[in-house]
């Protein structure tokens, strides 16, 4: 049993390396039909190619190997302890893990298979693989394996993975289309897959219908596939890593983006006074904790909380939780500068007045310091459109701050007239500090001394003069603005140029463009400004609706009406009163003249009258959904990213077991007696395996390698213990594989699937790998140990003996009993129960007494045969 712990410790090892391989990613140009392009990131690794090969490869890899060595350390001559451990393996797989996921699952709740299609082709090979084997042993040379059947045993294993991708991608069943992208919820990335995207049905298909949305990568809800399918989406493939895809359909919604919006938004409400930050690394962790997880996460997750390693999720939030506090405490640079040297400037970048005000104040501020020094800081007047002499008075000067001064004025003489002219500005500049001491000596710098002043943004104010003798020309400052849908209420700021005399009533109104008003997108507003003598600025409200989407860009209008005069100002009430009493045609020459230029100085709408407002997603808001769906990835959870790391993991312990939905849930908890028991058992082989390089080396490649070795050393040791123990206790090597052997090398798959099978939203990672590690079982681990020794015997010019009798019965037996259990699940999808694990209680409990008793009959039937009790083949 120690050595089954040391296999289940370096095999967690080697499920790690697997995740990171399989989480390797590569960019790919989405070209938008409006031409525009971006890049997004697609996965490498198809995810039931993966779960067939390499998961497939590190959930059975002791099995395989100790196949193999058992085969080589005999002189190539056939065991039995090897394919019968298969054999029973998957006996123990397809009946007491499947019959345990049936009954762990809650009360009320069910779990159904989603790719459909992938179980039914990986089902229908575990179901085979076993029948070949029969055929091979018993029919076709019987006593004998020839090279051709060794070597097809072996190329059935790709030829299955093939089909399953087949069925996966649906190219049997669906015109191919070209290569589409979906957005995987375990990763937050774009996943490749192909075909029609049009839901065929719901029980073979999987599908639901879509759910709509926009976002960057719009794919359409695909339950199939178990995300989502991008919808349009033709790609080519060039030999460079980057990939050029054309976007049809952009109004769906993907489905890793909406789960993070959603758990930001509960976490919002749940949590109001929390910081963002604090919210992030709460989504972070709930998102890592409710998404799809892969069956080597699941296996890594048993494994670690077996041994007293601790739940991974909890400590990887507690991780980043001290990371970000940490980091938190570096900031603040800004603030220990203030501290010791003055920062002096503009109080604002700008400003404006009426050309008839006389004299324009600026304030100039110094913040910060010791209060111990005396600061001189010239300024002067610089022309821009407004020209010193005839529209200012030019002037320049010194500013003298003494010690614990923090404000001082500049003051401007504004020159005024009767023309009507266009707004116009000029500038003050500061420049020239010197410092001095507290009685306002000059000081000479010290040597390393740090400043004690310094002038800082804004160093230059900028003026604009306001025509005073004309109504003004109302105008927004710009023909398009944008802002984020989740502003709420909207200010947009009418600007009153050229003049602002009299008071004048501006009406205005919002017309529909693709965004819909009356609720949907903002609301409707209609009214009129007052602009008072002399008010330059007044702004419009209007409320935006937060449908909180990851990418919006729709449009409404706001229109200004034509001005009209409320009051005149004084130089245009005799012309008003004139105009009232008077036909055109007799006022006198100087009314005439008081019209005309009452008639320049009306007030008017300007360039831009119509306001172009693009609602758009809110930009703080997606880059905190873009950030956590990049920290969302499995593999930086459960991977390793140095020897330091992986020692001082082996020698903690952490709590294994504990509510992870509980409020405090990111916390560790204190490990309990049985944490200490089991990491003290299994300190050694903890230590010892830290010596493997992290997953991050390679990309989990010499991880993945030195793995498998690891585990091939053990395997072989646990094979002759194995047949050390059957000789000790008078045990035969058949009996002593498919009862003891097979058990010890399931047990961590066994608690895997009990996690998965719980936490998981369907029953493709509990139910769905157990039939394709089966396949993979026989295709590989007696495959590749029958094609090595047929080859072997051949060059000698013999063959290959496998005594068809105990195997052949077990594999005969196995079929059966298997054929029955998947009966048992495909009647368990009808809408009484509801699906393959869980439902009524009876019914639950019927099936996992059924899938037990499988199993004893499979142990007893095949230990009477193997001890000649009765009869086998």
């Amino acid at each position: 049993m120690y050595m089954f712990l040391g296999v289940s410790i370096i095999a967690d090892r080697f499920m790690a390396s697997i995740e990171v391989i399989t989480s390797q990613e590569k960019e790919v140009t989405i070209t938008l039909p409006n031409g525009e392009t971006s890049v997004a990131t697609v996965r490498i690794w198809n995810e039931t190619v993966s779960n067939l090969t390499l998961m497939a490869l590190g959930s059975s890899a002791p099995e395989i190997l100790l196949s193999l060595i058992e085969v080589c350390g005999h002189e190539f001559k056939a065991g039995e302890l090897g394919p019968g451990t298969i054999v029973g393996s998957a006996a123990f797989n397809m009946f007491v893990i499947i019959g345990l996921c049936v009954w762990v699952i809650p009360d009320g709740e069910t779990r159904k298979i989603k790719h459909l299609r992938v179980f039914f082709v990986t089902a229908f090979w575990s179901i085979f693989a076993y029948i070949w084997l029969y055929i091979i042993l018993s029919v076709i040379s019987p006593g004998v394996v020839e090279v051709w059947e060794a070597l097809v045993t072996l190329l059935y294993f790709p030829v299955c993975v093939i089909l399953a991708w087949i069925a996966d991608r649906r190219l049997l069943f669906y015109k191919y289309m070209g290569k589409r992208y979906r957005a995987d919820k375990r990763r937050g990335i774009v996943v490749e897959t192909e075909g029609e995207m049009t839901p065929k049905g719901l029980e073979m298909d999987g599908k639901f219908p879509p759910r709509g949305g926009t976002v960057g990568v719009m794919p359409q809800e695909n339950c199939q596939d178990g995300a989502n399918n991008t919808a349009g989406v033709i790609a080519t493939l060039p030999n460079s890593n980057s990939t050029t895809v054309t976007m049809e359909n952009t109004k769906e919604l993907d489905e890793s983006r909406k789960e993070v919006i959603r758990i930001l938004k509960d976490l919002k409400q749940k949590y109001p006074d929390k910081e963002l930050d604090q919210l992030v690394e709460l989504a972070n962790y709930y998102a890592l904790l409710h998404q799809q997880k892969s069956r080597a996460f699941y296996r890594v997750q048993a494994t670690r909380m077996m041994i007293g390693a601790g739940n991974v999720l909890k400590k990887h939030a507690a991780d980043h939780a001290r990371k970000a506090a940490a980091s938190g405490e570096e900031d603040g640079g800004e603030a220990d500068d203030l501290a010791v040297c003055s920062h002096i400037s503009f109080e604002s970048a700008h400003g404006q007045c009426m050309e008839n005000c006389g004299t324009l104040t600026l304030a100039v501020i110094c913040q910060g310091g010791l209060g111990e020094s005396t600061f001189y800081v010239d300024y002067r007047t610089e022309d821009g459109s407004a020209n010193a002499g005839s529209d200012y008075e030019y002037c320049e000067g010194t500013l003298v701050f003494k010690p614990g001064e923090t404000r001082k004025e500049i003051k401007v003489g504004i020159i005024d007239d009767d023309i009507f002219e266009e707004d116009e500005h000029f500038f003050v500049r500061l420049s020239n500090l010197r410092v001095g001491d507290a009685e306002g000596m000059f000081e000479s710098d010290e040597a390393g001394a740090g400043p004690k002043g310094r002038l800082v943004e804004p160093l230059v104010c900028t003026i604009t003069i306001l025509d005073d003798d004309h109504a003004g020309i109302f105008t927004f400052s710009e023909r398009m603005v944008r802002t984020s849908e989740s502003v709420g209420t909207m200010e947009v700021t009418v600007v009153r140029n050229s003049g602002a005399r009299g008071t004048v009533i501006l009406p205005y109104h919002t017309e529909p463009g693709t965004a819909k008003g009356g609720g949907d997108d903002y609301e409707d507003v209609c009214g009129e400004l007052e602009f008072t003598n002399d008010q330059t600025t007044q702004t419009i409200q209007v409320r935006i609706i937060d449908d909180e989407e990851y990418e919006k860009h729709e449009s409404f209008f706001i229109v200004l009406e034509e001005p009209r005069w409320l009051k005149r100002g004084i130089s245009g009430l005799s012309v008003c009163v004139t105009e009232e009493f008077l036909p055109k045609g007799q006022m006198s020459a100087e009314e005439e003249e008081a019209r005309r230029i009452a008639e320049m100085g009306k007030p008017i709408l300007g360039e831009h009258s119509r306001l172009e407002v693009v609602i758009e997603e809110s930009y703080e808001f997606k880059s905190t959904v873009d950030k956590l769906i990049k920290k969302t990835n499995l593999a930086l959870v459960i991977g390793t990213h140095s020897w330091r790391e992986q020692f001082v993991e082996a020698v903690t312990v952490s709590a294994g077991n504990g509510d992870e939905e509980e409020e405090e849930g990111r916390e560790e908890r204190l490990p309990s007696c049985y944490d200490y028991v089991m990491h003290f058992l299994t300190v050694f082989w903890k230590v010892l395996f830290a010596f493997v390089p992290p997953t991050e080396y390679w990309n989990g490649w010499a991880c993945f390698f030195v793995s498998i070795s690891v585990i091939g050393i053990l395997t072989a040791l646990i094979g002759d213990l194995a047949s050390h123990f059957g000789c000790t206790v008078g045990l035969r090597d058949t009996v002593t594989a498919v009862v003891f052997v097979a058990l010890g090398t399931s047990i961590p798959d066994t608690f895997a699937s009990k996690v998965a099978a719980t936490q998981d939203q369907y029953a493709d990672a509990s139910v769905g790998n157990v039939t394709g590690s089966n396949a993979v079982n026989v295709f590989l681990g007696i495959g590749v140990a029958w094609s090595v020794a047929a080859v072997y015997w051949k060059l000698k010019g013999k063959v290959f003996y496998v005594n068809p009798g105990t195997l052949a019965f077990s594999v005969t037996l196995f079929t059966i009993f298997a054929f029955i259990s998947m009966g048992v699940l495909l009647f368990r999808r009808r809408p009484s129960i509801g699906g393959e694990l869980g439902g009524p209680r009876v019914p639950r409990l019927l099936t996992s007494l059924l899938f037990l008793g499988l199993w004893l009959l499979y142990i007893l039937f095949s230990s009477l045969e193997a001890y000649c009790h009765i009869e086998g083949f």
